[in-house]
């Protein structure tokens, strides 16, 4: 999925928010609750081994069809027969395309590191459900409490500018070192590929890459 907004130019954190017109929707600065809030999203968020010797860098928005069809085809079999094994290890950016996206992505950090992923999965598969909504805030809560997480710790975590913030330095670092224009983008070893390419191809890069290490 292209970029609708490609023709702003993002330098930083606060160009990144008012693109996507959240510098002043007037959401709240509370203090994040004890729930995992979102603090681990600056850290590497990662499957498979440390030392697998193909690491896989992801960026990707989760109200993007593409990455929604990578989640759901493709990401499995790589699972299964890369990521398992210990050959590729695959670390997921956030590169929110808009409001949805972002404030999914801040669901997902919120439910802490070890749930994360989880949420990405059900976030990716109901995507329908909440993605294209003027208002995604009540089906992403129905999402989170069914996830584990309570309510009161949802308002505040889809209400927490900082982990917008932090979210948000993915999608700019992206553009800024990898010159990320679309999602899924993946780098694999350094290389870039985009788009959510069949499993057949992603299999192909790792084989030729793993053959090299």
């Amino acid at each position: 999925m292209k970029i609708p907004f490609t023709k702003h130019r993002i330098i930083n954190r606060r160009d990144a928010l008012a693109v996507l017109g959240l510098v002043t929707v007037g959401l709240a600065t509370t203090a994040r609750a004890h729930h995992g809030s979102g603090a681990e999203a600056t850290d590497q968020l990662a499957l498979g081994a440390a030392d697998a010797p193909v690491t896989m860098i992801e960026f990707s928005s989760l109200t993007c069809p593409h990455c929604a069809a990578f989640h759901n085809d493709s990401l499995p079999a790589i699972k299964a027969n890369y990521i398992d094994t210990g050959k590729v290890k695959l670390v997921y950016r956030d590169f929110p395309l808009n409001k949805a996206a972002l404030l999914g992505s801040a669901l997902a950090h919120c439910a802490g590191p070890d749930r994360f992923f989880g949420f990405i999965d059900v976030l990716f598969k109901s995507q329908a459900s909440w993605a294209r909504s003027d208002d995604p805030v009540p089906a992403l809560t129905q999402i989170g409490r069914l996830g584990g997480l309570k309510a009161a710790d949802i308002e505040v975590c889809l209400n927490d500018k900082e982990l917008f913030d932090r979210i948000l330095s993915s999608r700019v670092e992206g553009a800024k070192e990898f010159n990320i224009t679309s999602t899924p983008t993946f780098i694999i070893n350094g290389e870039k590929h985009a788009g959510a390419l069949p499993y057949e191809q992603f299999a192909a890069v790792f084989e030729r890459l793993l053959k090299g290490v």
